[in-house]
């Protein structure tokens, strides 16, 4: 009789009661997709960190229109396979921008939706800052990482300056963030880069140089291998063209 009551309780209320919830979580990110990978919904807070200012901006979008394409590559693998098994995914740790656009470590859980027959309609999750409260060196570590990403700093400087040794700075990063500091040291670069080559404006030798590249052909050759296409054709498909409206993202 009580499952009965809690049921009628439930279908009696409004639709989307219960998410406005989010909105007054602003360090939590919530959204829901549907089974085509389309965001349906999202807290504001979400909506800032897409780099956008209004959810009707969200909604009907999938991630490749919204983040770097191997970011977006990463977000909808974990959804096809939860979409696949109908099982949730908990404690993701990987990069998400963070209001900025700037790329900051992340805890992501994800868990299916389904119809009241049983089929899975889509996905939703939520997002929240990735601490790593029980290991100050390696917090060091990342904030240098950060901090100097630009510079000709190698990981045998960082383990330096953090009173590690590279094997140690090596283990316990990959134990902890599923990476190697080399190669999230590569992608914050290379994220960078994208966001500067969307800016339309500066040159990609300048780029190139700007985000810890020796020469324009290495930054090429790693942003090819990393995001699927060289940096011109990235900016060509992704430079925000000028005009006289004002811009809100």
């Amino acid at each position: 009789m009580l499952e009965e009551e809690v049921a009628k309780w439930n279908e009696n209320l409004r639709p989307g009661t219960v998410r406005d919830l989010f909105e007054f979580l602003p360090d939590l990110m919530y959204f829901a997709k549907d089974a085509e990978l389309r965001i349906v919904a999202g807290n504001q807070s979400f909506v800032h960190h897409c780099g956008l200012s209004d959810k009707t901006q969200l909604i009907g979008k999938r991630d490749h229109e919204i983040f770097p394409p191997q970011m977006a590559e990463k977000f909808a693998q974990d959804d096809r396979t939860i979409l696949k098994t109908g099982k949730p995914i908990n404690d993701i740790v990987e990069l998400f921008p963070n209001e900025l656009g700037r790329p900051e470590w992340y805890t992501t859980d994800k868990i299916p939706l389904f119809t009241r027959e049983g089929e899975i309609a889509g996905l939703c999750g939520l997002v929240r800052s990735y601490q790593v409260e029980f290991d100050q060196s390696l917090r060091r570590v990342t904030e240098m990482l950060n901090e100097r990403y630009t510079e000709k700093i190698t990981i045998a400087d960082i383990a330096e300056e953090a009173n590690m040794s590279v094997r140690q700075l090596e283990r316990k990063f990959q134990e902890i963030y599923k990476t190697t500091p080399s190669q999230y040291l590569m992608r914050l670069r290379i994220l960078r880069a994208c966001e500067m080559l969307r800016s339309g404006l500066v040159p990609v030798t300048t780029i190139a140089l700007e985000v810890g590249f020796y020469d324009h052909s290495a930054f090429s050759r790693k942003f090819s291998q990393l995001i699927g296409e060289p940096p011109s054709a990235y900016r060509k498909r992704f430079a925000k063209k000028p005009d006289t409206s004002e811009f809100s993202s």
